[in-house]
Order: C-alpha cells, then sequence, then structure tokens
C-alpha cells in the first residue's frame, strides 16, 4: 500500500508531502482545488506518459515520489523477472524535466516506463469516472468472470495455443499463395531449368576454356616462338649448349695447371645440365602446341552457350549460374510438392483447432460458473445500495470463431426495476446507478486481485444522503479485505468525493486546498484533526455559512456525541 506521497513542482503543486494510512480514507475539497491534479502526478508513477505543460511553470522539472509497504502484496516475481532488488519497502520515483526529457526509478534503479506501468498496476487501482464507461467494454466483463474463475493456466494455455493456430493458419494462407503463383510459372520455371541443365556447367570450366581458346587462337605464332628457342638452345648449327659445351672443354683442360679453371668448368657444367633441361622441355612443348580448328570451334561455341547465360541472367560465372539452377530446382520442388506441404499444414491448423476447442470448452464452464457467483453478489451488493428489486443477469454466448481470450462473448444484462427487462446494462443504467455497480464489482474483487490500494476517484456520482452512506460503508468493509471479514492492516481504500456521508465514513480525512498569493495559486493537501473534520463535514453540508445545526449533523455522522 501507499504510505507516502511526495510531488514537486507539478502543475499547482509548489510541494507536497504526505503520508497515508491503512484501511478507509477519504479526500476532499472545492472543485478546482487540485484534486485531479493529484491523481494526475500519481498517474505518472502509473506510466502514464509525462506532459511537459504539466511541470510548474519556471520550474527545469518536476518530482513525484511515492512510498510503498510492499509486505502484503506478491510483487516479488516482477522484481525477480526485472532483476531488480526486493525489499518490503519500496520506492518510485518520477521524473519529469521541462525539456521533454523524463526518467524512472524504482528503488533508485533507472527503469524502462513499461516497467514501471507493470508494477504500478500491480500496486493501485485508480478507479476515475470515465472508468464507468468500461461496463460497456466486453474485454473488461470477461476479466472479472476470469478473475473470479481462477482459471490463469488455462487462460495462459489458452493464449499460447491460439497464438500456434493463429501462426499456423497464416503460414498455411502462405503456402496456398506461394503454391498459386509458382503454379502460374511452372511452364516459365521448368523451361529456364531445363536451358541451365542442358548446358550441364561445371563450376571452373569458363577459366579453362577461355585460356584454352587464347592458346589455340594463337597456335602458330605460340609454335614458332617455341622452335625457334629451342633451335637457339640446341639446334644443329652453333647452338648455345654447343658453344658451352666447347667452353666448358677449354677451362677443363687447363684445370690440372690452373685451379680457378676447374671450378668455372664445374659451374658450365652446371649450367649446361640446366639448359640442356630447358631446350627439351621448349621442344617437348612445341609438339604439344598443335593449330586445330575444329577444336578451337568448339571451345568458343561452349563460351558463347556460358556468355549468353551468364548475360541472360545477369551475372557473371558459371558459379553463380550454378546457384540460380539450384534456385530454381528449389522452386520446381515446392511446385510439385506443395499439395503435400498443403495437406500437412491443414492437419496441423486443423489439430490446433481441435485443442482450442477443448480448453476453449473448459474456459466456459469455468465462466458460466464464476457467472453465477456475479449475479449472486451483484444482486446481495446492490439491494442494499437502493436497488431493492435489481436484477443482475451474466450472458454467455458462443462465438462462431475463437478469439485470444476464447470462444465466449459476454453481456451484463441489468434491470433496477421489478418489473423491467434485462437489458445491456450500458445501456439502461443511469449514472448513479453505473456508480454502485462499478463499487459493488470492485468490492467483489478487492479480495481476489489481492490489490493493496484502491483509489476511487469520485465513485458517488449521481447518489446521496442514505445510499452514499452505504457505499461509504461498502468501501469500508472493502478497506478490511473485502465484504463480511473481520478487520486487517493489509488493504487500503481512498475515497476522494463531495458528499459529507462518505467523507464522515473515513477512518482518516485528507483535504485539498489552494491559496493564491501575488503571483499564482498554489495547491496543498493536509490531514485534518477531529475537530477541523466537524468544520469540514459542516461546511460540505451547509456550504460557506456554517450553521449550529450543520455542526450538529456533521458529529452525527462522524458519530460524536452531539452535546459535546
Amino acid at each position: 500500500m501507499i504510505r507516502s506521497l511526495y510531488i514537486q513542482n507539478y502543475a499547482l503543486i509548489e510541494l507536497l508531502d504526505i503520508t497515508f494510512e491503512n484501511g478507509f480514507s477519504v479526500i476532499t475539497g472545492e472543485t478546482g482545488a487540485g484534486k485531479s491534479i493529484m491523481l494526475g502526478a500519481l498517474a505518472l508513477l502509473l506510466g502514464q506518459r509525462a506532459d511537459t505543460k504539466a511541470i510548474r511553470q519556471g520550474a527545469p522539472k518536476c518530482v513525484i515520489e511515492a512510498h510503498f509497504d510492499l509486505s502484503h502484496t506478491p510483487v516479488n516475481s516482477f522484481f525477480q523477472q526485472n532483476g531488480l532488488d526486493y525489499d518490503d519497502e519500496c520506492i518510485i520515483r518520477r521524473e519529469v524535466y521541462a525539456t521533454g526529457k523524463s526518467r524512472a526509478f524504482i528503488n533508485d534503479t533507472p527503469v524502462q516506463l513499461s516497467q514501471m506501468k507493470t508494477l504500478g498496476e500491480l500496486l493501485i487501482d485508480i478507479h476515475s469516472q470515465h472508468q464507468n464507461l468500461m461496463l460497456d467494454n466486453e474485454g473488461f466483463q470477461l476479466d472479472v468472470l476470469d478473475i473470479l474463475a481462477h482459471h490463469d493456466k488455462d487462460l495462459d494455455a489458452y493464449k499460447q495455443l491460439y497464438n500456434s493456430w493463429i501462426d499456423a493458419k497464416k503460414y498455411l494462407q502462405q503456402l496456398k499463395d506461394d503454391a498459386e503463383h509458382n503454379k502460374a510459372d511452372e511452364d516459365y520455371v521448368r523451361f529456364q531449368l531445363s536451358q541451365l541443365m542442358d548446358a550441364r556447367l561445371q563450376a571452373d570450366e569458363q577459366e579453362a576454356l577461355e585460356q584454352e581458346e587464347e592458346m589455340l587462337s594463337h597456335a602458330e605464332e605460340i609454335k614458332s616462338a617455341l622452335f625457334q628457342s629451342a633451335q637457339m638452345l640446341d639446334g644443329d648449327e652453333q647452338s648455345l649448349l654447343q658453344i658451352i659445351k666447347a667452353c666448358r672443354s677449354s677451362l677443363q683442360n687447363i684445370g690440372s695447371v690452373y685451379a680457378p679453371a676447374a671450378e668455372l668448368a664445374d659451374r658450365l657444367d652446371s649450367s649446361f645440365i640446366e639448359l640442356k633441361d630447358i631446350a627439351d622441355e621448349i621442344a617437348a612443348k612445341e609438339e604439344e602446341v598443335e593449330f586445330n580448328p575444329q577444336r578451337l570451334e568448339e571451345v568458343t561455341e561452349r563460351l558463347n552457350t556460358i556468355y549468353t547465360l551468364e548475360k541472360k541472367h545477369h551475372v557473371d560465372s558459371v558459379a553463380q549460374l550454378l546457384e540460380i539452377q539450384a534456385d530454381y530446382e528449389q522452386r520446381l520442388d515446392n511446385i510439385t510438392s506443395s499439395d503435400d506441404h498443403i495437406s500437412e499444414q491443414t492437419q496441423l491448423c486443423d489439430h490446433y483447432y481441435q485443442e482450442l476447442l477443448a480448453l476453449a470448452a473448459k474456459i466456459t464452464k469455468n465462466r458460466s460458473s464464476a457467472a453465477k457467483l456475479v449475479e449472486q453478489s451483484m444482486e446481495k451488493n446492490l439491494v442494499p445500495l437502493g436497488m431493492p428489486h435489481v436484477r443482475f443477469k451474466v450472458e454467455i454466448e458462443p462465438r462462431k470463431v475463437p478469439d485470444n481470450k476464447g470462444m465466449d462473448s459476454v453481456r451484463f444484462m441489468f434491470s433496477a426495476n421489478k418489473n423491467g427487462q434485462l437489458q445491456d446494462i450500458a445501456s439502461v443504467a443511469s449514472g448513479g446507478e453505473i456508480s454502485r455497480v462499478m463499487l459493488s464489482l470492485k468490492a467483489m474483487l478487492a479480495g481476489e486481485v489481492r490489490l493493496s490500494t484502491i483509489i476511487f476517484d469520485e465513485i458517488d456520482t449521481g447518489v446521496s444522503g442514505e445510499i452514499a452512506a452505504r457505499m461509504a460503508t461498502m468501501m469500508d468493509d472493502m478497506s478490511r479485505g473485502g465484504l463480511g471479514k473481520k478487520a486487517n492492516d493489509d488493504y487500503q481504500v481512498i475515497s476522494i468525493t463531495h458528499l459529507p456521508q462518505i467523507a464522515a465514513k473515513g477512518k482518516v480525512h485528507y483535504k485539498v486546498y489552494k491559496k493564491d498569493n501575488e503571483h499564482e495559486t498554489v495547491s496543498y493537501i493536509r490531514r485534518l484533526t477531529s475537530e477541523e473534520r466537524v468544520d469540514e463535514i459542516a461546511h460540505m453540508l451547509s456550504g460557506d455559512s456554517i450553521s449550529e445545526a450543520a455542526l450538529q449533523n456533521a458529529k452525527v455522522l462522524l458519530g460524536l456525541n452531539s452535546k459535546e
């Protein structure tokens, strides 16, 4: 529950630092005094997006900070999942700068706004007047039944199964679309693949063919150059090898009388051997080279086939052509096997659907049981609130197609009159009736959702007198942990009200007011003493001129002895 709230430089609030108690508390004040401003600041702690216009004029930033007691609130898993340190005391802080920047903190650790919003929803339920419109929201009505049905595991399993079914249906449709598209292109794909396969392409053949073509195109020139080189090295007339051989003999002849000559002769001998080997290899190459017009034509034709395919498919290598060929093979395989794939996926969709229907039936059964509890509880709660002939019914109708919440279409049906026809509650209930219905729903759910703090913003709209007093009693009971339960310190209900009957029921009474100075208007809030409560409630009863009768009436409402 919220233990304290600190607000600095937010709208008309310059500085506010207030502590809150457990149990049932009330906040009163004139219209425009700043009650909604305080709620707006609190909403920032619950993840609402910030508006720089809310920053007090001239201030660089606004700060909203709240201290929470988590000892009776099951939020440990949130802290574990988000890697945050858990303690029974939790501080949530929001800072909004005039520059537009915003920062959020949980126990002084910076967090994302979405994390702050998730935690806020686990800690506080703020019921404002516009939330009465939720009565016409089928999602809200289903949530009421699901809370009472206690089937969270079934709902989680259903949602996972539903998502799998939706994904399977999407993939099935994709297979069908692809099959339709591919079958329209089947002749084209077959032709392109046939052309590539007929070419019998090999990954490295292009480079080898280009080299061979170059050689065949210059065969006569190459053969002539090789022949001349071979003749110069080892021909019949005065070849290089003959000269080296004669030189070597001359040096060997003087080797016995001149030692360096023998060494030089050996070196020439080595050179002779290497050059002889070169000459032999050149002669062999010259024999291999042959001008072959037929082979040149074959190579040129093969290269033209490759170049034509590369140009057609906008690539520049055989390797890329082979990739295209593999792609066409895969496309053709998909075309020929698409019916099998579609059949398999259809079976999978049907399997998910049947499982979905079975789980949805279980959820419907649970909701039907919860619906009876809602009907009984709502009639029981609404009768004391001035609806002696009220009838409340939960209609559950099957949907034609499952959605992410199940197979149920839900409507809350209502009649406040003895012989009135049951109709959709949002279309027939008055403002005051809707307020009482929402309060009764909140009272019914308070102990189920384990929310330790509930704030009602003028839930008393459209009611007065004895009905308001009974609504106050219901909120007081909620602060004790639920209707009919013994008092404890685990719950906190705060009501912002204009009605003295409700204000008088509060265990603690806060007043919001504003003051004008020379430059601005500033809002404040403070906790009232017992004497101040009498004056405040008397003021709510009679207006600015507090009469003695109003004071005595206020004491009666507060349960004080009127003679004191």
